[in-house]
């Protein structure tokens, strides 16, 4: 299965494409991170967005698409920007038919790190273990990308175990 994981941000919005090659071996197939400019427009940011995520999915082609929950923002301003980009990733990953699935911040952090309020340098040193990479994942969006598809691997292998065991009996 692989899986396009994303988290959206006003400055950053981090990817990170995740395959699960067997019960357990993770592998990352790629990483980064949409510099958005605060002296663009907010409508060409999105579109910037738009287009960025775009090329990842048809390039890399995932199963599907994890997105992080809003959960804090500074003010309500703020609070509506990172909905208006969290609303173009959705719309991005429908128009190319991939299956959505969203997370708790609290959630990603205990799939990854084992504790939900883990610092950002404790979530970026597990995904770097997890998937075996040379450096840590930067920018830290890129590692909590990687990090949002990480738990959607691990709970979808939860769910499909947990069906399994629940149509022997």
């Amino acid at each position: 299965m692989r899986v396009l994981g994303i988290d959206c941000g006003g400055e950053f919005t981090g990817y990170g494409v995740v395959d699960q090659e067997n019960a357990r071996g993770l592998s990352c197939v790629t990483y980064g991170a949409i510099a958005l400019k605060r002296t663009e427009p907010l409508a060409q940011r999105l579109a910037s967005v738009f287009h960025q995520l775009s090329s990842v999915i048809e390039h890399h082609r995932p199963d599907a698409v994890a997105i992080e929950e809003v959960f804090y923002a500074v003010n309500a301003k703020s609070a509506l920007k990172l909905g208006q980009v969290r609303g173009v990733a959705m719309l991005c990953a429908a128009i190319h038919a991939c299956p959505i699935a969203e997370y708790a911040p609290l959630s990603i952090k205990s799939a990854v790190v084992g504790y939900g309020r883990a610092e950002k340098q404790q979530v970026q040193q597990m995904v770097t273990r997890l998937l075996a990479l040379a450096a840590p994942p930067e920018p830290f969006d890129a590692a909590d990308a990687l990090a949002v598809a990480i738990c959607h691997l691990h709970t979808h292998a939860t769910l499909a175990r947990f069906h399994a065991a629940g149509t022997r009996g």
